[in-house]
């Protein structure tokens, strides 16, 4: 960049779409009416940073327009390659460019060429009249453009590209960037190029011959298959040359020395922000954002700092006990909790301003830091005293890798991912970065950004601090920003306020601890187990093997369609996206009722699972100071509110298989104690009397009956004592179908009878329960005004697709509406009953652990002398956990292993 003058900035508007879309999509943002705005919001985010950042420059948008271009003259298969753009882009594309000409960005979208030839225009003026440019773009394409006036740079990374940029980025200078495009070309876009030649090649050939024409005049002196492969495409490489270049001659209405900002139009952002529910947008208009002109600016600005002295650090020390409040987090590692070491603290105590504090970073001439002595000798007893409220994110975590430095934290009071899970448990994932771009309009520093990726990522404690000073600074102030921005909300929302206060807040200790305690198990029963799978595993593959008369991968679909429908001539149940038939579990299932190699792949891949994740896996994962396995338990992933584990997850450990029950019978007490099993009976079928106040439903639980055959007696039409074991089943997949939203479709096919024998169980069901059926369509009903379905609690499952105009989603989500209620309510009330039992086991003196969680049962580990004792008052906390017009039953089991007790 040559001059002193804020440069023009060209914004890559359609590149950014797309890229947003893309990054975005893991989160699926979307309004509470369903539509997607993740894209919107990348976007904005993006443009927010730039006006930030070049605050004297004006600052254009270009979009792509509709339709074929003048490429497509000179190639009709031009982008033939491309994929339709996806219906949730789409409906982004007419908001965001609302919202940029309400923000008074000047946006260009000009027919007949793309975005990359308009901004190439504008470039070119400005390079010709002295004036400067940075090219806001991801596209490599635009490293042609480059020179001495006109820097690219990349806002979702954060990197810049000059002269000497793009030649130590692709070893070639910017003037030979289109021939390098010409030689390689573009798959995306359907230029040939050479076959085979990437970028290695390209700059090879570059640096010898200077120009494409250079390489194709030297293409004799060429060598081997790419010698041949660069002849052949000899014919087709000046158009390849053409169609990469941007053009720079586009006739335009406005040049670029005219680009102008106009003022926002406030009322518009207003409607528009308030329609994609960009709340925190809407929040800075109403604070007059905006007034002098420009478009908005970020709203804090932020003041952190490393902190390496004693007076430094007491003194944040001393604003923490007066604020009483304050943000924290800890830096550490390992994510292994049981593992992680602490090597720096952060604290927020004021939006915007932050401190890191670090002792362990011991990298290569490492600065002077405090000693962990003197950081937390002196944080511990603001850390233990519970009158000082913690705000944190994921402070589960925190909480645990304290203890490791024999630090009990109290006062946890808030913590943001709980915060915007209670909100909203469907609306986006619940981790910080992608809260705060939600939230707060901002794109944080990411872990990757500062320690890399792959094999080679430093831990923590390897990173500079002056990298690693403002990361976990900001992780501290974005923290408390969130608390800032989402406890106003969940506090003006009551129910909600509740079950965050009463549920989720409190079983963050009571997780923590039970993931601490860990479960004891028989590694040598599970090795044992795992030689016998692979015997079973190796007949399996032979039974395939002289079914199919032939050896294929079983592991590959591929192999197994191509055996199944092209050779054995199978039916083809369902197609991939791409076309080809299916070899899914749900297909697989479904031909192994009449074929035999489908069911021979069934039982080998269930073995295979099995066996890799837990007979093979578990035993590696014993961690070797406790010997016991730690789960993780997460309690901001399952949209109804349930809990879920991983490394290991104890939740999918099959129950009803004989090789499911064996590797529960690995998990083992030790010599003295016993497991104990508790869990509730038939719980959401309760819940379901309860809530639909059916008095068939409840007069059937409360007078004991078997609810099932009672069911099978009205469907079947029997006396009670007369059910057999099949009408039983039949009544049971009714009885759990129907909650679940079950059609008389899905009912046929899960029972293998027909969609009128069917559709009449399901009419008889209802005319027995007609509470139930007026429930579900009460259920549907409230679901479709509000939007969302409550549990018991008031935990709210927010619905988007329920109004949506394509049937299978709207159904979907109807049926979720009518197992919400259930599924959620049952969450609640487990989590509570952990609650209320470890407040007790914390009371008592009995000689007992929580060990484990596992849908609507808890196990734990307990003193013989205890038994008794321990499972008295286990049955009645959980039973007493709400109270339901319907007994809540808990049955208790013990045994030496997890099956023998439940």
């Amino acid at each position: 960049m040559t001059t002193n003058t804020a440069p023009v900035l060209l914004v890559d508007g359609s590149s950014y779409l797309y890229r947003a879309f893309h990054a975005m999509a893991k989160a699926d943002l979307r309004n509470t009416k369903g539509m997607p705005t993740g894209a919107v919001r990348g976007v904005v985010s993006m443009l927010r940073s730039l006006v930030k950042e070049y605050p004297e420059s004006v600052v254009a948008v270009v979009f792509d327009a509709k339709g074929k271009t003048f490429r497509d003259e000179i190639y009709a298969e031009y982008k033939a390659n491309r994929p339709p753009m996806p219906d949730d882009l789409r409906s982004q594309i007419e908001p965001l460019h609302k919202i940029i000409r309400a923000m008074g960005f000047p946006m260009l979208i000009v027919d007949g060429v793309e975005a990359d030839d308009v901004i190439g225009t504008l470039a070119r003026q400005a390079s010709d009249k002295g004036m400067d440019v940075v090219i806001s773009t991801g596209d490599k394409d635009m490293a042609q453009l480059v020179n001495k006036h006109v820097m690219l740079v990349n806002t979702m990374t954060g990197t810049k590209m000059d002269v000497a940029g793009v030649v130590e980025k692709f070893g070639v200078k910017p003037e030979q960037i289109i021939d390098y495009l010409a030689l390689m070309g573009d798959k995306v876009d359907n230029i040939p190029g050479v076959e085979k030649c990437g970028p290695k090649t390209a700059v090879k050939w570059l640096a010898e011959y200077d120009t494409l024409q250079g390489v194709m005049d030297n293409a004799d002196q060429v060598k081997g298959k790419v010698g041949e492969n660069l002849r052949s495409a000899i014919p087709d490489l000046p158009m390849s040359y053409e169609l990469a270049t941007i053009k720079t001659d586009v006739e335009l209405d406005v040049s670029v020395d005219q680009l102008a900002h106009a003022s926002p139009e406030k009322e518009t952002l207003r409607e528009l922000f308030g329609e994609l529910e960009f709340k925190s947008w809407l929040d800075e208009l109403d604070q007059e954002g905006g007034a002098d002109g420009q478009p908005i600016p970020e709203l804090v600005d932020t003041e952190y700092e490393t902190v390496t002295d004693l007076d430094t650090y007491n003194r944040w020390l001393e604003s923490i006990r007066s604020a009483k409040i304050f943000a924290f987090d800890t830096e550490t590692t390992s994510l292994n909790y049981m593992e992680a070491k602490v090597v720096g603290v952060s604290f927020s105590v004021e939006a915007g301003k932050a401190a890191y504090v670090p002792f362990g970073h011991d990298y290569p001439d490492a600065p002077q830091q405090l000693t962990e002595e003197e950081v937390l000798g002196l944080l511990k007893p603001v850390l233990e005293d519970v009158s000082i409220l913690k705000i944190g994110q994921n402070l589960k975590y925190d909480r645990s890798v304290l203890v490791n430095h024999g630090i009990e934290m109290r006062g946890i009071a808030y913590d943001t991912m709980l915060e915007s899970y209670v909100l909203n448990s469907t609306a986006n994932r619940h981790d910080m970065d992608t809260l705060a771009l939600a939230h707060l309009g901002r794109s944080t520093i990411h872990f990757e950004d500062i320690a890399g990726k792959g094999a080679k990522q430093l831990t923590f404690n390897q990173i500079p601090l002056e990298n690693a000073g403002p990361y976990a600074a900001e992780d501290a102030d974005i923290t408390l920003q969130l608390h800032q921005k989402l406890w106003p909300e969940l506090e003006a929302i009551g129910p909600l306020k509740n079950v965050f206060e009463k549920i989720e807040l409190p079983l963050l200790k009571v997780l923590s601890k039970i993931e601490r305690n860990g479960a004891l198990i028989n590694s040598d029963s599970l090795a044992q187990q795992s030689r016998e799978h692979g015997k079973t595993m190796a007949e399996l593959e032979k039974q395939a093997y002289d079914i199919a008369g032939e050896e294929f991968n079983l592991a590959s679909p591929k192999q197994l369609g191509s055996v199944l429908f092209d050779k054995l001539g199978l039916p083809v149940i369902k197609k991939t996206p791409k076309g080809a038939p299916s070899t899914a579990e749900e297909v697989l299932q479904e031909l192994a009722l009449d074929y035999p190699l489908p069911k021979v792949i069934m039982q080998y891949r269930g073995l295979a699972k099995l066996k890799s994740t837990y007979t093979d896996k578990l035993p590696l994962m014993v961690n070797p100071q406790t010997g016991r396995v730690h789960t993780s338990y997460h309690q901001a992933v399952a949209a109804t509110g349930r809990l879920s584990s991983t490394d290991p997850n104890l939740q999918n450990i099959p129950i009803r298989t004989e090789e499911g029950r064996r590797i529960r019978q690995a998990f083992i007490a030790r010599p003295g104690y016993r497991i104990v099993a508790a869990d509730y009976s038939q719980i959401e079928l309760r819940i379901m009397a309860h809530l639909s106040g059916d008095q068939g439903l409840r007069s059937a639980f409360a007078d004991g009956l078997d609810i099932h055959k009672a069911t099978a007696a009205e469907v079947f039409d029997v006396d009670l004592d007369n059910v057999s074991a099949e009408q039983r089943r039949s009544a049971k997949a009714i009885n759990f179908g129907l909650i679940y939203g079950m059609s008389a479709f899905g009912l046929a096919k899960q029972l293998h009878i027909g969609r009128n024998d069917a559709q009449s169980y399901i009419d008889t069901y209802f005319h027995r329960y007609p509470g139930v059926a007026q429930f579900m369509d009460d259920i549907r009903r409230k679901a479709s005004e509000q939007g969302y379905v409550e549990t018991l609690m008031g935990r709210r499952l927010y619905l988007p697709e329920i109004n949506a105009r394509n049937g299978m989603r709207r159904q979907a989500a109807e049926r979720t509406a009518i197992n919400a209620p259930m599924q959620g309510t049952a969450a609640d009330i487990i989590k509570m009953a952990m609650i209320k039992v470890d407040a007790w086991l914390e009371e008592s003196d009995v000689d007992a652990l929580m060990i484990m969680q596992v849908h609507d049962e808890l196990v734990l580990e307990v003193a013989e002398q205890d038994l008794s004792r321990v499972k008295e008052e286990l049955s009645a906390l959980m039973s007493g956990a709400v109270e339901l017009s319907v007994p809540l039953v808990v049955e208790v089991g013990e045994g030496e292993n997890w099956d023998e007790a439940h």
